[in-house]
């Protein structure tokens, strides 16, 4: 197993990560763009650099996490970014979701300096991150992949090679359509209930342990009745991945009306004001469609 690693992106999700590799005996080199946010693991033993090249200079296998398409660009094609220390062997990780035709480019660019890309975006939230047990999609060289497989598995339990590049943002993409509809009909469907005198908690126990039964239901919609909208995975960031959906839909010229009316009811729930809570504030908006409050 490789053992000089680097991590760049240390958010929700990062932090954790970078975590279970330090633990698993890695050397991590680690870089965050917000100063402090790197201290806890340099406590446990990382090495922080001053920019994502400096990261790259020191590892042979580089992780990174970030928001959205350009900050990914930004980190590796940026004049301090990945692409300047990158070489023959040097393997880039990205478990951002972001652009698969972006991906595409950015791989192609990496591989001119004899650099892999492996686009692996993560499925499982916060708790996933931290319990590792994440789902992690992963597209490109299938070498590549074979030599990164030992430590994804200290970050994730279902690890799977999607294709080449891109398929693995295609497949996060597909994730994130199931997802936020489903989210969609545990709102819809709480909502149902309230509006006609069920108790929800009885309802939620009722129908989840048969074919209604979703991961959705049974760790969102305790929260929806309970009023909590913290987030574990945030609106805002529920809507980059959708516009990313239907911008690649566009591409592909694929329909998706339920995907299309999820996301204009997750924008009516940033103009509501819950865009940096989590997704289950979705709920929030269904009961005021039915003038629930």
């Amino acid at each position: 197993m490789d053992n000089r690693v680097g991590f760049i992106g240390l958010g929700i999700m990062g932090q954790p990560m970078a975590g279970h590799l330090l633990a698993a005996g890695c050397s991590l080199t680690v870089y965050a763009r917000t100063k402090g946010k790197a201290a806890k693991l340099v406590s446990c033993g990382a090495r922080e650099a001053a920019s994502p090249a400096e990261v790259a200079a020191r590892s042979d296998i580089v992780f990174l996490c970030v928001t959205d398409t350009p900050d990914v660009e930004q980190v590796l094609l940026g004049d301090s970014g990945v692409i300047q220390s990158a070489r023959p062997g040097l393997i880039v990780v990205d478990h951002s979701t972001i652009s698969p035709s972006a991906t595409r480019r950015m791989a192609e660019k990496l591989a001119e300096r004899g650099a892999a890309l492996l686009d692996a975006p993560v499925s499982g939230g916060d708790v996933g991150a931290r319990n590792a047990s994440l789902s992690i999609m992963v597209g490109g060289d299938a070498k590549a992949f074979e030599r990164v497989e030992p430590l994804l598995k200290k970050m994730g339990t279902t690890i799977t090679r999607c294709g080449g590049s891109g398929t693995g943002q295609l497949t996060k993409l597909v994730n994130q359509i199931l997802v936020s509809v489903t989210n969609l009909a545990v709102s819809e469907a709480l909502t149902f209930a309230k509006k006609n005198g069920l108790d929800l908690d009885k309802t939620v126990a009722a129908v989840a342990g048969g074919a209604a039964g979703s991961w959705q239901l049974a760790n969102l919609g305790p929260k929806m009745i309970a009023g909590d909208f913290r987030p574990g995975f945030m609106i805002n960031l529920q809507q980059k991945d959708l516009r990313l959906v239907l911008q690649s839909a566009e591409e592909s010229n694929t329909s998706l009306p339920a995907a299309s009316l999820v996301h204009q009811l997750f924008t009516a729930a940033q103009a509501s004001g819950h865009g940096k809570d989590g997704t289950q504030a979705l709920f929030a908006v269904i009961e005021k469609l039915a003038s629930l409050h």
